[in-house]
Parts: structure tokens; C-alpha cells; sequence
């Protein structure tokens, strides 16, 4: 897709680079016809000539308007697209269930990139069509010239090359320049959004004056390097204009010397000199062209590593069954300080799962999501190894609902409604495919199990959300702020826990969805999952006694990453002292 983007943006280049040479051509001209009037009609006297002159250079006008409009859109068609298709590409990246382009960078260093340096890499489009136009017209201005004086000529046709050499070479210090600015611009927007996320939680604890020093501090260092950016391209500007008033200025005195000579006439004189100012416009074009492609080589560096990032997981060749019945086996894994921890998980079954260490629990729900793979054994899906299938069909099988899902802007039914029509599962976790759902009205095909899907009314219902929709201004209707911070934590628990239900995949990971709750509405929505998810297989990550005791049974995974234990609930209270400090201290 992306290929055949570029292809496009090259045919556009090229139309616009076409017309836009047409109209340096045009520019080119008007000085010469300008110089034959002067020569054939005013010094000769001859009305007759003058008119049909001058109709002519209103038609060569009329010509390099038209395609002076035509290539400058073409161009900047060429340019938005290229801008379209990379952010479209990057976003795509970022999405993808294998993963690992968000590793190492805060969300909004990649907002930065997908943007501003989506942006400057688009204008090099712009910027090519410019320098091939105007490289169009020195080349004609040089064989006008040379037509009139060889040495007028040579002077152009040698000094432009010599000229567009020094622009380069001071265009370096602007590139490496130009990428750290984007690095601390791109850090700046990180950190901004960073604060703006945690703002709630910075008023609580009244650190707004510690977060601000940090945006200070931040916000100057990228302000240094904008500053260090412009100065460097300030002085090759500058750099660049006087070595082209030098080259004009030498074509100019020549010119001059010949016509007291009596080399070239009066009109060719004229001529000379409109070609010499003429020169001014293409030249500068050239030096504008040479910034824009170092700040876009700064950009597509930065845009590269990103497109370029390894996943941290990868496709296998596997299928899974269908329908996925949803029997999940653990042997010998190890990852993250699970040592080796071997567990069969009926399909379903509805299962509890206790960590002493919350490490282990992040680590298992990450290898069950298959967002890594175990640095040894396998976990299995029906028993196809989670290894060997694409982590995109996985994840219309598998959801994992991570403690701290986000929800999206929109409503309170339009967030539980969007993992069920395929908009917003991936909000229920960590980029999770949200297809294979119900639809959005509450009847769907369920998913890769094949049977009747889960309702988004009965989903919002056990997770608490029905109860909740009293205290909110529109009821289900009621806007959603971004990353639902318009909603208190544990209402944002309640329509987080409800989208991931409504999503309805045969097996269903569910980290600590109820810790925001009152104890009552903790029991609810404990009763609620064991109705809603029967029959399919449910693994509640918890410490929370009333999730606990709906389950079938409990894993206890002790400090050294290990099964210590596996029986109901209320066995497991009775008999294993580590357990009670786990879940009832």
C-alpha cells in the first residue's frame, strides 16, 4: 500500500516539476522578448512588430501563470499525500499486534514523529518539484545567455554548480541541528502529555510546582535547540544569498563591459540584465530547497526508526481451531521471575490467579497476551503454541484487560459498544483486534467461538455500570472525556471491565478490574462475571476476595515465581498462611 502511495507521490512530482519548469521557462523568456522589442519594435520605430510582440509575451504570461497554478498544486497535492500516507503508515506500525514501536518512547515523542515529522518529510515532495523547476530555469536563463555572450553564459553554467556545492555543504550543520531540535521538541510534547494525563494526580498530591520545574526545564532544552536550529539556518541563508548576489553581481558587470564594448546591443543588454535579476528567484528557490531537504533527512531518520523497529513478537504459520474452545496449558515458563510455573486451565473454566509479587502478575499477563514471548516454555491455546500464530489472530481469541485500560473520547455506551463492534478492543488492553465481536446493537456472532455473543446491556450490567448510570449527568449517553478522565476511577473501572465482557473473546484475562470499588459493588460485579462469562474460560489476576470466591479455583504463585498452591478459595484461606497475607491482609 505504501508502495504504491510513493508511486503516486512520484507521478505528482513529476506533473508538478513539469508544469513548474513550464513556468520558470515562461519567466526565462520575458526578459529575452523583452530584449527583442526593444531591438526589432521601439529601436526600429515599428508599430506593427511592437503590437505583435507584445501579444506574444501576453501569451507566454498567460502560460506561466497557468502552469505556475496547476504545478504549485500539484506539488503541494504531492506533498499533504506523502504527509497522509506516513502518518497513516506510522500509526499502522504503532498498532501493530506484534508490537514494539511503542517500547523506549513515550506516547508523545511518537505523537511528534506521526506529525511534525511526517509533515517535513511530505515537504521534500514540494521541495523536489521546486529545485528541479528552477535548476530548469538556470538552465535556460545559461543558454539565453549564451546565445547573446558565451562568456555571460559560461559564467552561469559554472558558477550554479559551484554554488549549489557550497549550499550543501553548509546545509550539514542544519541537518544534525534540525534532528536534535525534533528529539527535544518531541521530548517536550512527551513530557506535556505525560503531566496532562497524571494532572488529577499531581493536584492530589500537590506537586504542581515540582511538575512545572520539569516541563521548564524540558521546554528550554528544546527551546535551545530551536534556537541553535534557526541560527544555523540563518547562516546558511545568509551564506547562500551573498554567494548569490556574487554570482548575479559578476554576470551583471560582464554584461555591462560587453554592451560599452559594442559585443551586444542595446536590447540584448536588457536582456542580460532581466536574465540576471531573473537569476535571483531560481537561486534562492535552490537555497530554500537545501534546507528543506536537511530538515526532512533529519525527519526521515527518526520516521525510519520507528517504520524500522523490530516487533517484539512474530507471526507464526499457525491456525488456531475453530471454534476455539478456549483450553489454555503453561509448561515450563519462565519470564519476567516466573521459574518454570506449569498450569493447565480448563476450557470454561473460570480461575483465580494470585501473585505475591505483582512483577509475576505483569509478567504472565504479558505471555499470555503474547505482547512477549517466554524466555522459555511455551504457553498454549488449544494446544497450538502461542508462538507459532499471528498475534493478531490470537487477540480475536485472547483479551487481555489490562489494571489501567484507557478509555476513549465518546460516551459511556459508545466506549463498551466499541469493543464489541471492532472499534475499541484494542482500548481493553494494549492493542488487542476487536473483531470477531457482537455488534454494537447488542447481537453478534460471538467472536471466534461461534456462539451468541455477549449483549453490551448485560455487559454493562455486570460490570456495575447500569447501577452507576444514576450518578452520571446523560445516563449511558454521558461524554467521555480523553483517557476517561472526565470519570472518576471507579467508573472508568466499571465501562473498562464492561468493554472487555462486551468483547466476548473465548478466553478472557481479566488484571484487577474491581480495586476502585466499594466492597458491595465488588460482590455484584464478581456475581456478574461468573453469569456473563459461563462457559467460557476466565482468568481473574486478583487479590481481591470477592472476585476470588466466585472462581472454580486459585493459583498461588509464591515470591519465587513458582505454583505454590491450586484449590478453591476458601481451601486455600484455610490452609495456606501466604495466601491470607495475599488476599485478606
Amino acid at each position: 500500500m505504501l508502495r504504491a502511495a510513493v508511486g503516486e507521490q512520484r507521478r505528482g512530482v513529476a506533473v508538478g516539476a513539469l508544469l513548474g519548469s513550464g513556468h520558470q521557462v515562461g519567466e526565462a523568456l520575458v526578459p529575452v522578448l523583452i530584449g527583442v522589442v526593444i531591438d526589432r519594435a521601439v529601436a526600429g520605430t515599428d508599430a506593427g512588430a511592437l503590437a505583435r510582440w507584445l501579444v506574444v509575451l501576453a501569451v507566454v504570461y498567460a502560460a506561466l501563470a497557468l502552469s505556475f497554478r496547476f504545478g504549485a498544486w500539484s506539488g503541494e497535492r504531492a506533498a499533504v499525500r506523502a504527509d497522509h500516507d506516513l502518518r497513516v503508515a506510522l500509526v499502522r506500525r504503532v498498532l501493530e499486534p506484534g508490537g514494539g514501536a511503542e517500547e523506549g518512547r513515550l506516547p508523545g515523542a511518537l505523537a511528534n514523529i506521526t506529525t511534525e515529522d511526517a509533515r517535513r518529510v511530505g515537504a521534500v515532495n514540494m521541495a523536489l518539484m521546486l529545485g528541479i523547476s528552477a535548476l530548469t530555469g538556470i538552465l535556460v536563463c545559461s543558454v539565453a545567455l549564451l546565445r547573446t555572450s558565451v562568456p555571460l553564459g559560461l559564467v552561469v553554467l559554472l558558477g550554479t554548480p559551484v554554488l549549489l556545492w557550497l549550499g550543501h555543504l553548509l546545509s550539514k550543520p542544519l541537518e544534525s541541528r534540525s534532528e536534535a531540535e525534533q528529539e527535544r521538541a518531541a521530548h517536550a510534547s512527551a513530557v506535556a502529555a505525560d503531566l496532562v494525563s497524571g494532572l488529577r494526580v499531581l493536584k492530589g498530591i500537590g506537586g504542581e510546582s515540582a511538575a512545572l520545574d520539569r516541563y521548564r526545564a524540558t521546554s528550554r532544552d528544546s527551546l535551545r535547540a530551536t534556537l541553535r536550529a534557526t541560527r544555523a539556518q540563518a547562516f546558511q541563508n545568509g551564506m547562500v544569498l551573498a554567494l548569490t548576489g556574487c554570482l548575479i553581481a559578476a554576470v551583471a558587470l560582464l554584461g555591462g563591459r560587453l554592451a560599452a564594448e559594442g559585443t551586444i546591443s542595446l536590447g540584448q543588454l536588457v536582456a542580460a540584465v532581466g536574465l540576471t535579476l531573473f537569476l535571483l528567484g531560481p537561486l534562492e528557490v535552490l537555497a530554500s530547497v537545501n534546507a528543506e531537504m536537511a530538515q526532512g533527512r533529519a525527519s526521515a531518520n527518526r520516521v525510519a526508526e520507528v517504520l524500522a523497529t523490530p516487533y517484539a513478537v512474530r507471526a507464526g504459520g499457525a491456525t488456531l481451531p475453530r471454534p476455539v474452545r478456549g483450553a489454555v496449558r503453561l509448561r515450563g515458563l519462565r519470564h519476567g521471575g516466573l521459574d518454570g510455573v506449569d498450569l493447565d486451565v480448563e476450557p470454561g473454566e473460570l480461575l483465580g490467579v494470585v501473585a505475591t509479587d505483582p512483577a509475576h502478575a505483569a509478567a504472565l499477563l504479558r505471555c499470555l497476551g503474547r505482547h512477549t514471548d517466554p524466555e522459555e516454555g511455551d504457553v498454549e491455546l488449544d494446544g497450538v503454541p502461542l508462538r507459532e500464530l499471528d498475534p493478531g489472530e490470537l487477540r480475536t481469541a485472547v483479551l487481555v484487560a489490562e489494571h489501567d485500560a484507557d478509555l476513549f473520547e465518546g460516551t459511556v455506551r459508545g466506549n463498551v459498544a466499541g469493543a464489541a463492534d471492532g472499534t475499541g478492543g484494542a482500548s481493553c488492553t494494549d492493542g488487542a483486534s476487536g473483531t470477531g465481536g457482537p455488534g454494537a446493537d447488542g447481537s453478534g456472532a460471538g467472536g471466534a467461538s461461534g456462539r451468541p455473543g455477549v449483549e453490551i446491556d448485560a455487559a454493562m450490567e455486570a460490570a456495575g455500570v447500569t447501577q452507576d448510570l444514576g450518578a452520571l449527568p446523560h445516563g449511558e449517553r454521558t461524554a467521555v472525556t480523553e483517557r476517561g478522565q472526565s470519570l472518576s476511577g471507579g467508573q472508568r473501572q466499571r465501562v473498562a471491565l464492561a468493554r472487555a465482557l462486551a468483547a466476548d473473546r473465548p478466553v478472557l484475562v481479566v488484571h484487577d478490574p474491581t480495586t476502585a470499588v466499594d466492597a458491595v459493588t465488588e460482590a455484584r460485579i464478581a456475581t456478574g462475571i461468573r453469569h456473563v462469562r459461563k462457559g467460557r474460560t476466565t482468568v481473574l489476576v486478583t487479590t481481591s476476595p470477592a472476585l476470588l470466591a466466585v472462581t472454580d479455583r486459585v493459583v498461588l504463585l509464591d515470591d519465587g515465581g513458582r505454583v505454590a498452591d491450586t484449590a478453591p478459595h476458601a481451601d486455600l484461606v484455610r490452609r495456606h498462611e501466604t495466601y491470607r497475607a495475599a488476599v485478606l491482609a
